[in-house]
């Protein structure tokens, strides 16, 4: 077979998912709130089960310094490395669109397996660069390249940097959620080259391309979730809100179950501009949770707003301002990212969406 040929599906067969799947790991079925540990010696048949189908695999838990047993991956551990859905990553992969003879950076390289996907794709380990930040989680990626017959080349440093010494690529693929888009991939990705990366604002997969002027631009598309880029995670979420400021009490001046179930292009603006999207709980309380220091809580016909930031007095801006628009979907939204900043936009790539912080 030509190289220039070589498809996902060729892919899959030729670098395998078993050879990336350690023996003991925490299995979720994508779409599914429930976990379970597969072991490869005493059960073979969940583990396969888990390794065959769509099926999130984490293989590491708190950086490393919680170790990966049953007891723990059931507890609130936060997983720090997984074997993704592989729907997912064939999504990534084909948005990515790797040709044969092109040289790929690839931001987080986890379990390696995406390596050796892109590989494959491109006709050879050599064309692949990926680097992570976790030395250990390298070693047990190269090691699962070798048992594939793959060695590409891996690199133990911070993703943000990316790799400026190998640079240019022809596509940068990024395997962990993204707030803030370093330049430096723009930077080290070729004009008419393709970055792609699940975009943590809105955890969606962001397609860039980037342009001859410096600029990169793209759109959003499947819906992902990842882990976030270790030197961007934020603290968590309503667990530092600012309790020097007195809590404000107002009557609501709208149903709040309008703001619960947002198309997405509403979505992409609460989820940029608020920190999420409001939620509500089995008693009826809903609470948009924002960048840790604020919050909103509402009960029955009232809203307690606490900290810096009004942000249910934001959401319901942000409604108004969307139907005002004309309720855009993702199909009228994109990112652009230039030297100097980064920014949503409506219908126009140049022109930031403008809207109210306060």
């Amino acid at each position: 077979m030509a190289p220039h040929t070589r498809c996902l599906a060729d892919a899959t067969i030729h670098v395998p998912r078993h050879l990336f799947i350690p023996a003991q790991a925490w299995a979720k079925p994508a779409g599914t709130g429930a976990g379970h540990w597969i072991d490869r010696e005493a059960d073979p048949a969940t583990w396969w089960r888990a390794v065959c189908s769509d099926t999130v695999v984490f293989t590491q838990l708190d950086d490393g310094r919680t170790e990966l047993t049953p007891e723990n991956a059931a507890k609130t551990y936060a997983p720090t490395c997984s074997a993704s859905s592989p729907l997912l990553v064939n999504a990534f992969l084909r948005h990515l669109a790797p040709r044969s003879g092109d040289r790929v950076l690839e931001v987080g390289t986890g379990t390696g397996w995406t390596a050796g996907l892109l590989s494959y794709l491109t006709g050879g380990p050599e064309q692949v660069v990926s680097v992570d930040i976790d030395a250990g989680l390298s070693a047990a990626a190269a090691a699962n390249l070798r048992s594939a017959g793959l060695a590409p080349r891996l690199v133990v440093g911070e993703g943000e940097a990316g790799v400026p010494g190998l640079a240019p690529f022809d596509r940068t693929h990024v395997t962990c959620g993204v707030r803030q888009i370093p330049y430096t991939w723009v930077e080290q990705t070729r004009p008419g080259g393709v970055i792609v990366m699940p975009y943590a604002p809105v955890m969606r997969l962001l397609r860039l391309k980037v342009r001859g002027d410096g600029t990169a631009v793209g759109r959003f598309h499947e819906e992902c979730a990842f882990m976030v880029l270790r030197g961007q995670r934020s603290r968590p979420a309503g667990g530092d809100v600012d309790a020097d400021t007195e809590p404000r009490v107002r009557k609501l001046k709208r149903d709040p179950a309008t703001l619960l179930h947002p198309p997405p292009g509403l979505q992409v603006l609460f989820d940029t501009v608020v920190g999420d999207t409001p939620w509500g709980t089995e008693d009826g309380i809903i609470t948009p949770l924002g960048d840790g220091l604020s919050r909103a809580t509402v009960r029955g016909d009232q809203v307690t707003q606490t900290g810096p930031r009004d942000l249910w007095d934001t959401a319901e801006r942000i409604h108004d301002a969307w139907l005002g628009l004309g309720r855009p979907g993702l199909e009228r939204m994109g990112v652009t990212v230039t030297p100097e900043e980064q920014f949503v936009w409506l219908d126009d790539p140049a022109v930031p969406l403008s809207y109210t912080r306060n």
